[in-house]
């Protein structure tokens, strides 16, 4: 069993960039967000951040269960059916020990103020869902290095508290069975490909020697394939030579063995290419910026005729009106869609001032703000338009959420033209 979640195997690949979900804040509320579901049940939240077991968890534990129940009949004969009981012990061990691996991912996430959205206990061990990207190699390398680090640590702590107990004992043979587990962990998760740990502290020495992450990424990240095609052809032929699986009955051992080998080998392809296919995204994110997507904006009163204030627009190239008072200070912005709902006969007769939002510090934004940045603001204070300001405070324009939804599908289309 081995960790193989993500872009660091203990860490989930992190969440695509999403567009903005406009909401309306001018006489009604903002839409409100659905809650996300944490794909499993939620155990507690170490450090605040939710932990869940996924419901794949428990077809895992149940084998494991089963699978190191037959071990125990063959060092321990006389424990009977107590086997299972001493074996589902282990198998909850055996992933609190991963759910270790995954918290040193956390803890070192959170030190670097990066946020993290959830831990998730699943089928092939855990992932850490960290949201954004390391701003240097050297804490890409850390963040990644934690997690194998914790779990070697966790195998020395299982063989010194062995030294302490007799041999083909029940005591025994769990901490033999978690020290050894800790121990592929660990192994596993610093081979050199992504998705693995191992694969992110490749990235980041790459990044680090060429200047560049988008170079780190894409040589981790066929580093990975590579290491999915061995897995999937060596892992069969080494427990072959081994001699590993030759009592099961009608080669059902070999079977096993090609199985899993299938299984690891396309949880690590996948992996890598959404390795590739995110870091080709992030890249052209800096294209979703403020500055490029703002409208013209003409200030008008709040008494000043919707079809007086949109001829205005229509003679200067302006797409948008923002409400001004008596000193000429913006105070909401005409939300796009109360023009629309308003006939041509009638808007003489319409204020521009009632169909306008009201102004916010948190739809007040910088013009400068792009990629990553601009779309957390946009997340974070949902709305339909926003006042785009510069940094001496003077009025820029206004930007539209329609808008940067509509860049942001452009630049989608274009990562996926050349994925």
């Amino acid at each position: 069993m081995a960790d193989t979640g993500g872009n660091g195997g203990g860490e989930a690949p992190r969440q695509e960039p999403r567009p903005p979900r406009g909401g309306d804040r001018g006489g009604r509320p903002p839409v409100k967000r659905p809650r996300e579901r944490g794909g499993g049940i939620l155990m507690g939240r170490p450090f605040g951040v939710p932990v869940y077991v996924a419901p794949s968890w428990f077809l895992v534990a149940a084998l494991i269960t089963w699978v190191f129940g037959g071990q125990l009949d063959r060092v321990l004969p006389d424990l009977g059916t107590a086997r299972y009981v001493i074996a589902l012990f282990f198998a909850v061990a055996f992933y609190a020990s991963v759910l270790v691996h995954e918290l040193a991912h956390t803890v070192a996430a959170l030190r670097f103020r990066l946020p993290v959205r959830r831990i998730q206990l699943q089928f092939f061990g855990g992932v850490s869902e960290i949201e954004k990207e390391s701003e240097t190699p050297g804490r890409e390398f850390v963040l990644a290095f934690v997690g194998p680090l914790l779990s070697l640590v966790l195998a020395g702590v299982f063989y010194v508290a062995l030294l302490g107990v007799e041999a083909r004992t029940i005591p025994g043979v769990l901490l033999v069975g978690l020290m050894l587990s800790n121990l592929i962990v660990a192994a596993f998760n610093l081979l050199p490909g992504l998705p693995l740990d191992g694969g992110r502290m490749l990235r980041a020495v790459i990044w680090k020697l060429s200047g560049d992450p988008m170079t780190g990424t894409v040589a981790a990240a066929w580093t990975g394939r590579a290491l999915a095609v061995a897995v999937l052809i060596g892992l069969p032929l080494a427990t072959h030579a081994g001699g590993l699986g030759e009592q099961e009955v009608g080669g059902l051992g070999s079977v096993t063995d090609a199985l899993l080998a299938a299984i690891l080998a396309a949880i690590i392809w996948t992996g890598a290419g959404n390795s590739l296919r995110m870091a080709r995204l992030r890249a052209r994110l800096p294209e979703l910026s403020a500055r490029a997507l703002t409208r013209r904006a003409v200030p008008v009163s709040a008494e000043t005729p919707l079809s007086e204030g949109l001829r205005r627009a229509n003679e200067s190239g302006a797409r948008a009106l923002v409400v001004v008072d008596g000193q000429g200070t913006p105070t909401g912005v005409v939300r796009e869609t109360g023009i629309v709902s308003v006939p041509d006969h009638r808007r003489p007769w319409v204020a521009a001032g009632t169909l306008a939002q009201d102004l916010t510090d948190d739809l007040r934004i910088s013009a400068e703000l792009a990629g990553e940045e601009l779309l957390d603001h946009l997340r974070a204070a949902p709305a339909t338009e926003y006042l785009v300001v510069e940094e001496t405070g003077e009025v820029y324009g206004v930007l539209s959420t329609a808008d940067v939804e509509r860049a942001f599908v452009a630049a989608m289309g274009k990562q996926h033209a050349h994925g």
